[in-house]
């Protein structure tokens, strides 16, 4: 038995794909911790040329989680940067795209906001929509996945990158324009329902060269943000960090607090209603 270091490559319940230098193993994790995410790098203990037993995960630099109204769930370490795909068809949740940033913030990554299906006629009233985006700072880019995915290459290069956002979007499409031999199932939007099938069971990460990598993720209904503290949560919003303590009060709940920055910069149109209401809506959910 020989000891070595891998990166978890997809991972299948409670057993891991992780690929060392030389090849890919079939691993199980040390008792019943199950909590090891695709991107992670490893200390195996090989039993044969195909099994190995997790024995230790290295150090992460960055974690992202999803979440259901049970538990959350890590998805993805090591990333360096999100690209959210979102798209006119079907309906869009600005409120998930709005948490992916708010996630990438807390976690120090790099979020880039990719407009997918731009030969849609709908897709000039969703980039209208997501303008504001934009004047915050953050990165949109277009691109068509059914006529390939040349336009995101700059902001893969050197990267470490994952692809989420709701399922039917075009994720699976855009890895495989860009990764044919990947195969990433890609399925039929259920136009009944207005929202896209999982078909992307597990993460799986995927090569583009030596030194950029893509990440294909479940569809995600809800970012997973339960780890983080309410109180830190204005820092995740770029609008409003230079706000932070001119509240009257230092536990100012923004809301209808006399001498409230917040709700101040809200009313100036500095910042807008949906982001404070946002923000209103997580510090509840993160102090019940």
């Amino acid at each position: 038995m020989t000891d070595a270091i891998g990166q978890v490559i997809r991972s299948h319940g409670r057993r891991f794909i992780v690929e060392t230098r030389d090849r890919e193993y079939d691993c199980t994790a040390r008792g019943k911790r199950v909590d090891f995410a695709c991107g992670d790098w490893v200390d195996i203990l090989i039993q044969n040329d195909r099994q190995a037993v997790i024995e230790r995960q290295r150090e992460r630099h960055s974690l992202l989680y999803r979440q259901d109204d049970w538990k959350s769930k890590v998805i993805a370490a090591n990333v360096t940067r999100i690209l959210f795909v979102i798209a006119a068809v079907p309906s869009p949740s600005e409120e998930l795209l709005n948490r992916c940033l708010i996630a990438a913030e807390a976690a120090d990554i790099d979020p880039v906001i990719v407009v997918n299906k731009t030969d849609l006629p709908q897709t000039r009233a969703l980039l209208d929509t997501l303008e504001p985006y934009g004047q915050l700072g953050y990165t949109l880019v277009s691109v068509s996945a059914l006529e390939g995915a040349a336009t995101l290459a700059p902001w893969l290069t050197g990267q470490t990158s994952v692809f989420v956002g709701q399922s039917g979007m075009g994720k699976s499409t855009l890895t495989n324009a860009l990764l044919p031999e990947a195969r990433a199932r890609t399925g039929e939007i259920s136009e009944a329902l207005d929202s896209g099938r999982h078909t992307t069971t597990h993460a799986t990460l995927f090569h583009l060269d030596r030194d950029s990598h893509l990440i294909d993720s479940p569809g995600l209904q809800e970012f997973g943000l339960k780890h983080l503290a309410a109180p830190d949560l204005i820092r995740y919003f770029p609008e409003m960090r230079d706000l932070i303590g001119q509240c009257r009060f230092h536990n100012c709940s923004h809301r209808a607090e006399p001498g409230c920055a917040v709700k101040q910069a809200g009313q100036d149109g500095k910042v807008r209603p949906s982001r404070l209401a946002l923000l209103q809506k997580l510090t509840d959910e993160l102090t019940r």
